[in-house]
């Protein structure tokens, strides 16, 4: 049996596959808008159990595209992380950050930097318990002696 491609729908399409929903239309009538089969949307409305996701949007605290492309002019001019941090009104240790984790002083590239970031606000992230053995031995066994932090 021949496997078909997988579907990719757009951020658009997303976005009024979600509406139709909301208006109660079946699966089979919105995958009729697509001329797709009415199991690629029940796959996309399935991730987040038919609720819609809320939009994304950025933390008012976190670096914006101009503060990168600004990070990555004064980096090709050879200047000091603390005299980027005060031109910008922020931490050295955040301009440092922010350089170290996105290529260094030699590869630093504000486009990347700013999609990096954005990738990394995905969720959901894998719970820490999953992700660090030790840690989730600890909490069963302070659970089964039920302690409390208290």
């Amino acid at each position: 049996m021949k496997q078909k491609p997988r579907i990719y729908y757009s951020d658009s399409q997303k976005a009024l596959m979600w509406e139709r929903w909301r208006q109660d239309d079946s699966l089979q009538k919105i995958a009729q808008l697509f001329g797709r089969n009415h199991s690629s949307v029940e796959r996309i409305l399935a991730e987040t159990s038919g609720i819609c996701p809320a939009k994304r949007s950025r933390s008012r605290l976190a670096l914006t595209l101009a503060e990168r492309e600004e990070i990555s002019r004064a980096v090709v001019a050879g200047q000091s992380t603390r005299s980027i941090a005060v031109r910008l009104g922020r931490a050295p240790l955040t301009v440092s950050r922010e350089i170290r984790r996105n290529g260094g002083l030699d590869g630093y590239r504000a486009a990347q930097a700013d999609q990096r970031a954005w990738d990394r606000t995905r969720r959901p992230k894998p719970c820490k318990l999953v992700t660090n053995p030790k840690l989730a031995g600890i909490v069963a066994s302070k659970l089964q002696v039920q302690w409390s932090p208290e």
